[in-house]
């Protein structure tokens, strides 16, 4: 049966009494639909629920035992784990100097990490892309990623993979550089509040464009976030949880952490790769699982004025998973509800993450 933990803490960080309770009340849900459980080794999941707000509320509130919440998150570090508090690099280092890196973010399910093969190959690419030298085989980071799950005793997590230029000089020179350093971190995310899976999130076209692929292109995951961020702030500001960003042209490209799908007459439509967007493996999965039921799937460039006009809208990643956008730039999409095709879709997602490894 699944207990709250309540931790009281003395004067004396080091004296923690853990007192086990049986919850007051759990969420009117059954099973979980395939979002992270925040939960280190978490109860057996329930089977059967389909509401969307409430299926995403139990994967972030599922209980854990008392031991497991006092437990420190162990990050790799160039072979090497340390506690959260202790992991270190060089304050030399171009990655934290000039966002000279790559990364990945990845998703674990049942502790197995979703897809981890086209993750890495996209960070090998985004690496060769600016003559970035990973340190490690593939095939060792792809055990070592697997391996800091485990560690941290994870079923459901977020994996971040870092591969820094290494420390260097306080110049731009990369070829200063040296060791660059491969970090994995396994933890929990919650991008948007469980209930905008329900409702839908309503965004706004941020001024920012995506920066343009000539420059640096959209492609390479680079620890360069700033063109993103500057976007996401944007939106923040106008009291959205995520803005779109369009192209040089002028076209729709993606979201600040999202690819973006619309729908219009049962069949879905999505930015092409060479409209300046990070080409996704959640979008990619989403592709082929629309394509395995009959739907229609077009990559085409797209304009404000399709996702004004769409039937449904949503957005897909590996933190965001399948979230609904209801309303952009105040305007209604559809009937202002999660519609069907995106149920569907976040629905057959859920169901392929739950899958065996």
């Amino acid at each position: 049966m699944a207990v709250l933990c309540l931790i009281a803490t003395t004067l004396k960080p080091a004296k923690r009494r853990v007192e086990c309770i049986p919850p007051a009340a759990e969420p009117d849900c059954q099973r979980p639909i395939g979002s992270p459980n925040p939960a280190r080794n978490a109860y057996p999941r329930r089977l059967g629920c389909t509401h969307l707000a409430v299926a995403h509320r139990c994967l972030f509130h599922h209980y854990q035992p008392c031991l497991n919440l006092m437990a420190s998150v162990e990050i790799y570090i160039d072979g090497q784990y340390y506690a959260k508090e202790d992991a270190k690099i060089s304050v030399y280092d171009h990655g934290l100097l000039y966002g000279d890196g790559v990364f990945e973010g990845m998703r674990a399910y049942r502790g197995q990490v979703f897809r981890l093969d086209q993750h890495l190959d996209r960070l090998y690419e985004s690496a060769e892309a600016i003559l970035l030298h990973i340190p490690m085989e593939k095939s060792a980071l792809a055990q070592a990623v697997q391996a800091t799950v485990q560690r941290n005793n994870l079923q459901d997590a977020y994996i971040r993979l870092v591969v820094t230029r290494g420390a260097g000089s306080l110049g731009l020179d990369p070829a200063k550089t040296s060791n660059p350093q491969v970090i994995i971190i396994a933890d929990h995310i919650s991008l948007y509040p469980p209930e905008l899976y329900e409702k839908g999130l309503e965004i706004i076209t941020a001024a920012t464009i995506r920066n343009h692929p000539a420059a640096l292109n959209p492609r390479i995951k680079s620890l360069n976030y700033l063109n993103n961020i500057l976007a996401k702030m944007e939106g923040k500001q106008a009291g959205c949880d995520e803005a779109l960003m369009l192209n040089h042209r002028g076209e729709v490209a993606e979201c600040t952490g999202d690819n973006i799908f619309i729908v219009k007459r049962d069949q879905l439509y999505t930015p092409p790769v060479d409209a300046g967007i990070l080409e996704g493996v959640t979008r990619n999965a989403v592709i082929e699982l629309a394509r395995q039921a009959g739907r229609v799937v077009h990559e085409v460039a797209l304009t404000r004025h399709d996702i004004y006009v769409a039937d449904e809208c949503f957005l897909t990643g590996s933190a965001a998973e399948v979230i609904p956008v209801i309303k952009v730039d105040q305007r209604t999409i559809g009937s202002g509800q999660v519609g069907p095709v995106t149920k569907q879709m976040h629905a057959a997602f859920h169901e392929l993450v739950r899958q065996p490894a």
